[in-house]
């Protein structure tokens, strides 16, 4: 067995985790604390949805609002299979994670953690180069790294930092999300499915290194173009999952985008995969079609 003074060192807990999701619930943790969008419903339907599955414990760590008790938040990320990010600072760039927090993050990935990007956490910290190198992609400026557009036969294009535009969105609409690379997180879907009232970024942009699209969409209230909406990262021995998919604002609650069928099987299916590198939660039969929507009952989610 192991000596619990070795349990401060990655590897071994990335061990201990690994022996735990075998005989319990998966660790996960979800970090908040501020955004632009709903982070407070954001983190429960999340939660909600992930420990319903009957497949995780899900844990939260919210950064304090005080910038004295913001600067000794130092959360032990090492506890847990996976990190789900749902902060954003993307309208207040001074909201800003503590350095040893950053740190840690990064140690935590390249040594085999798994990191959650949730819609917004896209948007933010363009300050935190490493941060780019994991999410791939996020919401840059146009002089900010490769945007990736997709082309005709489903090829994927490098657009080059300063040409075309920065990161944006259009109107949210019910987009036919279409499969690009076969993974174990979109395994048994089909080839395409609608979801509800979402975000297509266009654009996305950043170092776009040791990446894979899985899924991408047409534009068609803005730009009349294609883009990525799932991707993953390699980061180290760490895996990243990142989509522009789970948009919550500020007023809505437990919206279409979240009440997706579709949606939801792909937060567990994720999450799952981001902590085993294997997918086991089975694609559900009213999972939505090419024509059809798949929506759960608003009454299903009760706000704690």
């Amino acid at each position: 067995m192991l000596k619990s003074h070795f349990f401060f060192t990655l590897i071994c807990l990335g061990l201990c985790s690994a022996r735990a999701q075998k005989s319990g619930p998966i660790p996960v943790l979800i970090v908040d604390g501020f955004s632009n969008h709903d982070w407070k419903q954001t983190t429960a339907v999340t939660k909600w949805i992930l420990e319903e599955s009957g497949r995780f414990q899900v844990d939260v760590s919210t950064i304090p609002a005080d910038s004295v008790e913001r600067a000794g938040w130092n959360p032990v990320f090492a506890k847990y299979a996976v990190v789900i990010q749902n902060t954003n600072n993307i309208q207040n760039t001074r909201l800003k994670w503590p350095a040893g927090a950053e740190r840690q993050l990064e140690e935590y990935v390249k040594g085999g953690g798994g990191l959650y990007i949730l819609h917004s956490g896209n948007n933010a910290f363009p300050h935190w180069k490493e941060y780019d190198k994991m999410i791939g992609l996020g919401w840059r400026k146009s002089s900010e790294g490769y945007a990736l557009e997709i082309g005709p036969s489903s090829s994927v294009i490098r657009i080059p930092p300063g040409e075309g535009q920065g990161t944006g969105h259009g109107d949210r609409f019910n987009a036919l999300i279409q499969i690009l690379n076969p993974h174990p997180i979109n395994k048994g879907y089909p080839s395409q499915w609608q979801t509800a009232n979402t975000e297509v970024y266009y654009f996305p942009r950043g170092p776009a290194e040791n990446l894979t699209v899985l899924s991408f969409a047409y534009d068609s209230t803005s730009t009349k173009r294609t883009w990525p909406v799932e991707w993953v990262v390699s980061y180290g021995a760490g895996r990243v999952y990142n989509s522009s998919l789970g948009h919550l604002w500020k007023g809505e609650f437990y919206p279409p985008a979240y009440r997706c069928v579709g949606y939801q099987t792909t937060v567990i299916r994720a999450t799952e995969w981001l902590a085993t590198g294997k997918v086991s939660y089975p694609v559900p039969a009213q999972f939505p079609t090419a024509k059809k929507q798949s929506l759960r009952a608003e009454d299903t989610f009760k706000s704690p």
